[in-house]
């Protein structure tokens, strides 16, 4: 709330901002997810997220990914949101494109029980890299 006082120090804020995605529900994270590019997906990434200060940095990496890896990873990505009913998040800094792709691949076979929870376990990597980069931590 913006009545709460924000912490003094950098590692008391990555804590408590943990707590609170901690504290969210399934159908919060979901939330999330829908507020992130999907991983491969330069077109999309281009449009819906231009102003976003952190999301094209993230995926950088998958800029040189070759035609046939960024096909693959829009197969997997449709595969995984059919299967699951959200987009795959990943922490993808520094993370090439056939990395990602092969953690996509191997999530792919997780009950969805178990992967709502990696999935909530990146959003929360993510959510503290931009919040060091957001107040140099």
């Amino acid at each position: 709330m913006l009545e709460e006082k924000l912490p003094e120090d950098g590692e008391t804020l990555l804590n408590v901002a943990e707590e609170k995605w901690n504290d969210c529900t399934e159908k919060d994270w979901k939330e999330a997810f829908l507020h992130h590019p999907k991983i491969g997906d330069m077109e999309g990434l281009r449009k819906k997220f231009s102003k976003d200060q952190f999301a094209g940095g993230e995926q950088t990496l998958v800029n040189t990914a070759s035609e046939h890896t960024l096909n693959e990873l829009a197969k997997g990505n449709e595969e995984y949101e059919a299967k699951f009913g959200y987009i795959f998040i990943v922490c993808a800094t520094g993370k090439p494109a056939g990395e990602m792709l092969a953690i996509l691949q191997s999530r792919l076979v997780n009950d969805p029980d178990k992967e709502i929870k990696i999935a909530m376990e990146e959003q929360n990597k993510i959510t503290k890299l931009r919040l060091q980069k957001l107040f140099e931590l």
